[in-house]
């Protein structure tokens, strides 16, 4: 609690022991305005923008100790935990750094990926994108498997006797395994909000001089970086989308996905 107390402290900067009186009155079931109004002399002066400030900061940060917690304990259950996993997931500091951190260790059904690493496809899999000068139709021959049986089709059994087949597994494989990469997520989430656009067009079919329709009509060919829209721009486009009344998508420009280098 002590070091929440401090991050606090120096989020809002204040002293810490402001923060820990603030904290205290919050938990006997204080409210912010009375706080304010006639706990002055306890908190250190905290005005009604610092204490409402530090009380979402502390419903959050203890939501996300809880939940650093809780990570911790069922990747350990599975016997997975490691020292590293243990110091990325203290050091995280937003809860979606956990998920992207818990991610691959999250009980699941067998995916498609899963079933082609079963398969043995993963040698295949790591050959390919280390080697970019491999032809993949090729390097595919050698993994083939044998036809399938009728009792293997009846019981619903992956099928990688096609060349075609076992690159689908393999696309399969390497688009899960960088799905559950969190450095690769976080970079590609930070990459989206710098890079991406925000577009939405009118639905087709949708008379744009009806009356609902026209509403949105600054919406019916717009394009923004997503970093810049503001709320209320993104919400008329969400809500014009619930309605069927526009097609919305987030896309990147081509040249910077051309541009864009790959790490993993």
């Amino acid at each position: 609690m002590q070091q929440i107390i401090a991050q606090i402290a120096q989020e809002i900067q204040v002293r810490s022991n402001q923060v820990e009186a603030a904290v205290q009155l919050l938990d006997e079931g204080a409210t912010v305005p009375f706080i304010a109004r006639y706990r002055k002399e306890v908190t250190g002066g905290l005005d009604d923008i610092q204490l409402r400030e530090l009380e979402t900061r502390l419903s959050y940060l203890r939501e996300l100790r809880d939940r650093k917690e809780a990570v911790c304990k069922a990747i350990d259950e599975q016997g997975k935990l490691t020292p590293a996993l243990t110091a990325a997931i203290h050091h995280a500091a937003t809860k979606q750094e956990v998920e992207d951190i818990y991610l691959p260790f999250k009980l699941k059904r067998r995916t498609k990926g899963q079933l082609a690493k079963e398969a043995g496809l993963e040698p295949l899999a790591d050959a390919l994108f280390a080697n970019p000068s491999l032809v993949p139709a090729e390097a595919a021959e050698a993994y083939l498997k044998p036809p399938l049986t009728a009792e293997q089709i009846a019981d619903k059994q992956p099928d990688f006797s096609t060349v075609f087949a076992v690159l689908d597994g393999v696309r399969d494989l390497l688009s899960e395994r960088w799905a559950e990469d969190p450095v690769l997520v976080q970079d590609l989430r930070v990459w989206l909000w710098n890079e991406g656009l925000l577009q939405s067009k009118l639905a087709e079919g949708k008379d744009e001089n009806n009356a609902d329709v026209s509403k949105f009509r600054d919406y019916f060919d717009y394009d923004e970086p997503i970093g810049r829209v503001p709320s209320h721009r993104a919400l008329a486009v969400f809500r014009g989308r619930a309605l069927d009344i526009l097609d919305a998508k987030l896309v990147l420009p081509e040249s910077n996905v051309a541009a864009a280098p790959v790490n993993s």
